[in-house]
């Protein structure tokens, strides 16, 4: 397994939407351990193909839930049913989200309370099932990604606007940005003494 670099805003690879994974072979199933050895080194509760330059519909996840799902796991060519998304303000301090793609920086943004999911296994197996909370914020962030939509696209126009000016800031609209989990400082602060 291999900790791969997180590529960051601005790359092609993130603003477009993935294929569909065609062969479920042993190639798959090694791209997705190293999808799960780049989560873990970044501290992160999902890692979406396309977030490591690959531009395949598949997202690994690890996040404790009593929703009948697996806490970690996989999934390959999803289908996404979203429930209803109110229209009131995203609380800040209840509904901030982060990305490993958009590092250090996070903003509120309403989701779904509920969703179903369902997909594949690395072997082609028929797997899904229903999230709920923030269970169901990471099944849709993560899949977001395979349409070629980050978080900060979604923004309502306040937020928006400060993400944006934080992103120019970065320097990061454009190509070729990356993070190496592990080796870089983490851009989220996980690990460091308060």
């Amino acid at each position: 397994m291999t900790v791969r670099p997180v590529v960051i805003t601005g790359d092609p690879v993130l603003h477009r939407p993935a294929a569909k994974v065609t062969d479920f072979n042993d190639d798959l199933r090694t791209l997705i351990a190293d999808m799960h050895e780049t989560m873990d080194a970044a501290n992160g509760v999902g890692l979406a193909a396309p977030q490591i330059g690959v531009g395949l519909r598949i997202f690994t996840f690890v996040f404790g839930n009593d929703d009948d799902a697996p806490d970690r796991g996989e999934i390959v060519n999803p289908v996404l049913t979203v429930g209803k998304i109110t229209e009131e303000n995203p609380d800040p301090d209840e509904e901030a989200e982060g990305c490993l793609s958009v590092p250090g920086l996070s903003y509120p943004l309403k989701r779904a309370e509920w969703v179903k999911i369902a997909g594949f296994d690395p072997h082609g197996v028929p797997i899904g099932w229903e999230a709920t909370g923030w269970f169901a914020r990471v099944m849709q962030h993560e899949y977001d990604h395979l349409d070629g939509k980050l978080y900060v696209d979604r923004l309502n126009t306040k937020w928006a606007r400060k993400a944006k000016k934080a992103i120019r800031a970065e320097g990061w609209p454009k190509a070729g940005g990356t993070w190496q989990p592990g080796v870089d400082q983490d851009p989220f602060g996980h690990g460091e003494e308060a």
